[in-house]
């Protein structure tokens, strides 16, 4: 085949892709993902979906993928309209939800459960420390001020008689600055809720001895006023740690506004499923999005494109 035959048939690909591109009812649509830290599960799995909506969808431009303080930072940029899809634990949903008005076209709706949190108390294994109560007195990161894990921090450790301005030498960082503290020795102790194994823990534990705090002595009492929380155990070995430890799990939703329009909400749902083994390659959390406990989203109602996908996934 001539180059000019060649060159014709190039010519010929690009035109019948540029009218596939623009064959996408999403082609022009523009999108922004809200996500977490860059060393969480969030940011990992924010950018895994942002590739995969671009080609299932057919989308124009890759969705941005914001890096930010995490759930309580997330769901105040989806009421002011900085972001169109959310990361975020269940309780700080819950929590938006109730602060919502009646037909705000803003208040948060849920496009699926997408796995678990963990919550991580992480500590040098030669702290003495082995109960959340051991670490009155200690330098303690209780996560950053717009995040989820600065709320289930500071309930925890209120169950363990603790009040984190008088009892601890606390501060307020994300996953990326606990991890460099930790590493320089600035801290005791760090909080985290993420999915198992988040990057930023594993990689301390390549370079610091750490365990896990377990939680068992206070996970009965949050739960009482906190149903929305789980109980759960970390495994031996994770991270490095000699043995399980009982914490609690917290169910993460993506979440979008309750104006989006429905196909769009029904398109990601869609598009995020044939995309878990590219999400499982991000990140191992991703193994547990199953459509059967995807709808678990309780008490965010889903959006009812979502809604409309799961109808139709259980009617096939």
């Amino acid at each position: 085949m001539g180059r000019r035959a060649v060159l014709r048939g190039l010519g010929a690909l690009g035109v019948l892709g540029a009218l596939a591109a623009c064959s996408s009812p999403y082609a022009g649509t523009r999108l922004t993902l809200a996500t977490g830290g860059t060393q969480g599960v969030y940011f990992r799995l924010g950018n895994a979906l942002a590739d995969a909506w671009q080609r299932k969808l057919g989308l124009d431009l890759r969705p941005g993928v914001l890096s930010t303080a995490g759930s309580v930072d997330n769901l105040r940029l989806l009421a002011d309209g900085g972001a169109d899809v959310v990361f975020s634990q269940v309780d700080t949903a819950a929590d938006q939800l109730e602060r919502s008005t009646p037909g705000d076209p803003r208040a948060p709706r849920a496009l699926a459960r997408i796995y678990d949190d963990v919550v991580h108390v992480v500590v040098r294994a030669s702290s003495p420390a082995t109960t959340l109560a051991g670490l009155r007195g200690a330098r303690v990161s209780i996560g950053a001020p717009d995040s989820g894990v600065y709320v289930i921090a500071t309930r925890l450790l209120r169950a363990a008689g603790l009040v984190p301005d008088t009892d601890l030498q606390a501060q307020q960082l994300g996953i990326n600055e606990s991890v460099a503290a930790m590493e320089s020795g600035a801290i005791d102790a760090f909080f985290w809720s993420g999915g198992v194994p988040t990057e930023g823990v594993s990689r301390l534990a390549t370079t610091l001895p750490i365990r896990l705090l377990d939680l068992e002595d206070v996970v009965k009492e949050v739960r009482a006023a906190f149903p929305a929380y789980a109980p759960g155990t970390v495994p031996a070995t994770t991270y490095g740690i000699p043995a399980p430890v009982t914490t609690l799990l917290v169910r993460n939703f993506l979440l979008v506004a309750a104006s989006m329009p429905d196909d769009l909400a029904n398109a990601l749902v869609k598009g995020m499923f044939e995309a878990q083994p590219e999400l499982a390659l991000a990140s191992p959390s991703a193994l547990t999005i199953d459509p059967r406990a995807a709808i678990g989203t309780q008490p965010v109602p889903l959006h009812p494109g979502a809604e409309r996908f799961f109808r139709l996934l259980k009617t096939s």
